[in-house]
């Protein structure tokens, strides 16, 4: 070992003694070979590109194989010496270029060669490791060998030299946390695990293999757009949405009668639609109808039909829902609604296929797929006798649970973006997206009005957000002060706690007898429409309803005694009636 120290130490002048400096030409030399002189952090930039590009497996296929050309051309030049020296002090020329090149320094700790037999083992230590370090830097520590480059051209220089393929391992690394590197090398038929590490000097084409990738996802995308044929609007990579719609897809084939449970503006209708798009009676009629906006006087003759006469104002026979859906599907919307007479007269319907016009004795058969819904617990109602037991058994044959918005933060950003297409595209608007705050906004807030209340907010922000820029936070949420009254959000994307708790005031007043909770709905229909000055149609938007509902709702509080707020306020010059 000290007669190699000191070869490696008198040949060191040698190899300076072959590198030139052209400062004419702007050329660097070794021996016969041109050189660059690069930076270290530009090289390790690069690395760090090609990492995050092509992904560790491949960068490091591609690192090792520029490594191992390197290793190969400088092989040349030890073996242009060793016809002047013996094979080891010959060999050691890679080893010192590596030094001489600011790669690394090499420390032979043991080495035992032959050419002439083929024989080769080698064990090196290495200091100062570019490659090592700045893996570290940027990725921290690694679980496995990084200096890919290095080791590629001790096989490339190594292979060349011997005339037979040698395989090196890193067996300590830097990378790795480690004070050093260390690497072993022998042939390559010696390694027991030889070919987990062969792949990465065979040569393969990216583009080939990004071409046959990128038609995959074509075919994949074709099948899937084929088999699902989602409403534009209906998006969603969550677990809750996925499990959601799994559930969908598996019964769209059947004929069992769904119900869709989950909050309002959860998106109950186009869970519905799609089933239908996805079912056997696409081709048939969609018909839905909310049974929370029909007047429970008029829900039997809406639902089963009327004929001429069969009471005061009906003038012409006409088709209810049922026969109008005949073939295809029919969507009860808040069936919870549904009054006790018009509940009997529906289970009929679903267990003989059959009904009645009102004021007729003709039996028409009817052949329609019932999807129900509701925010209710049809539970509770059955219990408090408001519901049918039989009707919610029959009904809850295939219960699917649609998640509220806060439960999906991973689908608000898609929805966001979806809303901003679709409502930039109606109101002939080009914006760049949403700032910085407002995407933090909008995954802060709790969405108690879910994906309907998101849809309305970023139609808002497309209308107030000046054309060509972003949309802030402040054309999300209404303010003056930097708050969101009616929301509770802070504009810098955190929760007002305060005014959550004034919302916690009036559970507990609730919860305590103090109002009642229909007290607490009609101060919020009432407030809403003040605020909206009459019109209905905005005063509806503020509450996340329908016009019909809040007319009905409206009309539900006129019959319980208190002041008729529709008629009062047509007296406003803007109400839409």
């Amino acid at each position: 070992m000290t007669k190699l120290r000191s070869v490696t130490r008198a040949d060191s002048d040698d190899l300076r003694a072959r590198v030139h400096f052209c400062a004419e030409t702007g050329q660097i030399w070794l021996h016969e070979h041109r050189m660059l002189l690069v930076h270290a952090e530009a090289q390790a930039s690069l690395r760090k590109e090609l990492i995050d590009t092509l992904g560790m497996d491949r960068a490091r296929g591609l690192l090792t194989r520029m490594g191992y050309a390197s290793g190969v051309r400088d092989a040349e030049l030890a073996r242009t010496r060793a016809q002047n020296s013996g094979d080891i002090e010959a060999f050691m020329t890679g080893p010192q270029l590596h030094t001489l090149e600011g790669i690394v320094r090499v420390t032979p700790v043991r080495l035992e060669l032959d050419r002439a037999a083929g024989k080769f083992y080698g064990e090196f230590l290495w200091e100062n490791s570019w490659e090592g370090q700045w893996h570290r830097h940027y990725y921290g520590t690694h679980s496995e060998p990084v200096c890919w480059t290095q080791i590629g051209y001790a096989c490339g220089y190594t292979s060349a030299f011997m005339g037979r393929p040698i395989l090196y391992k890193e067996v300590e690394c830097v990378g790795m946390g480690h004070n050093n590197c260390r690497i072993i090398g022998k042939p390559i038929e010696e390694w027991e695990d030889a070919d987990e590490h062969k792949h990465f000097f065979n040569r393969e084409s990216i583009a080939d293999q990004l071409i046959d990738l990128q038609t995959q996802v074509v075919q994949l995308r074709s099948t899937i757009g084929e088999k699902e044929k989602l409403p534009a609007d209906m998006i969603g990579n969550s677990p809750g949405f996925r499990a959601a719609y799994d559930l969908l897809r598996q019964a769209a084939n059947s004929l069992i009668t769904v119900l869709l449970l989950g909050e309002t503006g959860v998106g109950k209708e186009l869970f519905a639609r799609a089933l239908h798009e996805m079912g056997a009676r696409r081709e048939r009629p969609f018909v839905a109808v909310n049974c929370a906006a029909i007047p429970h006087e008029l829900v039997e003759s809406e639902l089963f039909g009327v004929e001429k006469g069969a009471y005061t104002g009906a003038l012409v026979s006409r088709p209810g829902r049922f026969e109008r859906a005949d073939g295809g599907t029919l969507f009860l919307d808040e069936i919870g609604d549904l009054p006790l007479s018009a509940q009997s007269k529906l289970l009929r319907v679903l267990q003989e296929g059959e009904l009645e016009r009102l004021g007729d004795q003709k039996t028409r058969k009817i052949n329609v797929r019932l999807v129900a819904a509701t925010n209710a617990n049809l539970q509770q109602l059955v219990k408090e006798g408001k519901f049918r037991s039989d009707l919610y058994y029959r009904l809850n044959a295939y219960q699917i649970h649609i998640p509220p918005l806060r439960e999906r933060k991973e689908d608000v950003s898609l929805l966001a973006k979806r809303f901003l297409e679709k409502h930039s595209a109606i109101h002939g608007k080009k914006l760049r997206g949403f700032t910085d705050k407002a995407k933090r906004a909008l995954l802060t807030y709790p969405w108690p009005g879910n994906i309907r209340e998101l849809q309305n907010m970023i139609e808002r922000g497309v209308i107030l957000a000046p054309s060509g820029t972003r949309i802030e936070v402040n054309h999300l949420f209404s303010c003056s002060d930097g708050q969101a009254p009616e929301f509770g959000l802070d504009m810098n994307g955190g929760l007002d706690i305060n005014r959550w708790e004034t919302g916690k005031t009036l559970c507990e007043a609730v919860f305590n007898g103090v109002m009642t909770l229909d007290q607490v709905e009609a101060m919020l229909l009432e407030t809403a429409v003040d605020k909206a000055r009459g019109n209905l149609s905005s005063a509806a938007r503020m509450l996340g309803l329908t016009r019909p509902q809040l007319a009905y709702r409206l009309k539900r509080l006129h019959e319980d005694g208190r002041p008729d707020i529709s008629l009062a306020a047509s007296s406003d010059p803007t109400a839409d009636h």
